[in-house]
């Protein structure tokens, strides 16, 4: 009898264990599936562009030097004012040079009048050695003398315009219109050539800026068939104002800088306010004129491990699986594909945390994507 109690109340504890498994199977099917937001690849207009950190160069800046040695007598400018092309800004003593350009005029008369009176005598003689009045040795002596003369007169020309040179650069005025700096002497300072730059003169508008350009994005921009016309470069200054008008390409290195793999590009901006001044950093970014249809997927989709970037598709089961893609610009909240998803595919932008791939989900159409 023992032995038959056992085995009932055995058999009943089976049979309890065996309608609890049952129950949570029944539970666990009847569950609904957890609800992920999702969104369709599509095609939309985008204006592909490229962000880059530039800096400011002048166009055209020259250090102002003495180029002959003498007393500064004039400075005609205000420091940090703007000059006009040919306007006197440093005049040194002129008295010497006047002196030396008077000098070598009295040289130069006085070898002209020497090379008149050689040529005079040499036209005498001519008629008397045709005569034999005259030996021939005579007449060469003479022609020499001339010759002679000539190379004087030549000398002395040329020492006269040295001399007129010289004078000249005792007025250093503006190669051309743009900002004056500092001068670096005061009136009554003795200057020359070796002095070193009295000021520096900058050119500010127009004004280059020249970027570092990403060798990807120049591959992107070299596929079109004329770049130059195609693209546009727009200013973005420090305050986060920027420029009315775009620029235009000026210079394009053909080369790979090694060192950053960046291949600079020069543009040309406009600068009658003077806003941008040589040195200065501003953000540069390259613009097609033309928009352009791209495959694009909201940002928030997109995940990254070591293995690259990836986003969570559906199948025509809504199970959850891992697909690999090619990200390009960033447009807005969306993201240009580039590979790796079809027009249409799903992806999930909502949820994340809650699929997993393999796993069954329910997609929910969003068309909000601040979720995450």
């Amino acid at each position: 009898m023992r032995h038959l109690l056992v085995i009932c109340v055995a058999g009943l504890a089976f049979g309890l264990a065996a309608c609890d498994q049952v129950e949570d199977s029944a539970t666990a099917a009847a569950a609904p599936l957890p609800a992920v937001g999702v969104a369709p690849a599509m095609n939309r207009e985008v204006t592909p562009s490229f962000d880059f950190v530039a800096r400011v160069e002048a166009i055209d800046s020259v250090d102002l030097e003495a180029r002959v040695t003498g007393f500064l007598v004039g400075r005609n400018f205000e420091e940090g004012a703007t000059v006009q092309q040919g306007d006197l800004l440093f005049r040194i003593e002129p008295g010497p040079y006047e002196a030396a350009v008077a000098a070598r005029q009295a040289e130069l008369a006085r070898t002209e009048a020497t090379l008149v009176n050689a040529t005079q005598q040499r036209e005498r003689m001519e008629p008397l050695v045709r005569r034999e009045a005259q030996p021939q040795a005579r007449l060469d002596e003479l022609i020499a003398a001339e010759g002679e003369a000539t190379a004087n007169r030549d000398g002395a020309r040329a020492a006269l315009d040295r001399a007129l040179i010289d004078l000249g650069y005792t007025e250093i005025t503006a190669p051309f219109t743009g900002r004056i700096g500092r001068a670096a002497f005061a009136e009554g300072a003795v200057v020359g050539p070796g002095s070193g730059p009295l000021a520096r003169l900058v050119r500010l508008d127009p004004i280059f800026v020249t970027i570092p350009v990403t060798d990807r994005a120049m591959i992107a921009v070299r596929r079109t068939e004329d770049p130059a016309s195609q693209f546009r470069p727009y200013l973005r200054l420090g305050d986060g104002t920027t420029f009315d008008e775009p620029g235009r390409f000026a210079f394009i290195d053909p080369q790979v800088d090694t060192t950053t793999d960046t291949v600079r590009v020069r543009a040309e901006f406009e600068n009658d306010a003077e806003l941008l001044l040589p040195g200065q950093f501003v953000t540069v970014t390259i613009r097609a004129v033309e928009p352009e249809t791209a495959l694009v997927i909201p940002q928030i989709a997109v995940q990254q491990d070591q293995a690259g970037r990836m986003v969570l598709t559906l199948d025509e089961n809504n199970v959850v699986q891992i697909t690999r893609v090619t990200m390009g610009e960033r447009v807005d909240t969306d993201w240009v594909v580039e590979g790796g998803l079809t027009l249409g595919q799903t992806v999930i932008v909502d949820g994340l945390q809650k699929a997993r791939p393999g796993m069954t989900v329910q997609p929910v159409a969003v068309t909000d994507y601040a979720g995450s």
